[in-house]
């Protein structure tokens, strides 16, 4: 009976080794499902924290354009205000000199 390596005779006994393998490459139905479920959640994570940052891109954005009309407007009053400090020491200077010229008028 010449064998060779690869011919066998009888039932081939199964290699422990593939058999852990074979094992642990196996996944039930029931984790699969599982694992299935894990990514479906992780994906709606995401897919709401993107969400979350495009509305809050968003409303930053409106923020920074209120902002920069509020700067604007500030700089406007600022602006105001100074003229109608000047103009208010023009008018008091002027009363002054009226009040000056009617006091040199009861003389």
């Amino acid at each position: 009976m010449s064998q060779s390596f690869w011919e066998h005779e009888g039932p081939m006994e199964a290699q422990p080794e593939v058999e852990q393998e074979t094992a642990a490459l196996t996944v039930s139905a029931d984790d699969f499902a599982a694992l299935e479920e894990r990514v479906l959640r992780a994906v709606n994570v995401v897919k709401q924290e993107r969400q979350a940052r495009a509305a809050a891109e968003a409303q930053a954005a409106q923020a920074e354009a209120q902002l920069r009309e509020q700067a604007l407007l500030v700089e406007q009053l600022k602006k105001d205000s100074s003229e109608l400090k000047a103009e208010r020491e023009q008018v008091r200077r002027r009363v002054d000199k009226l009040l000056a010229q009617f006091d040199a008028l009861e003389l």
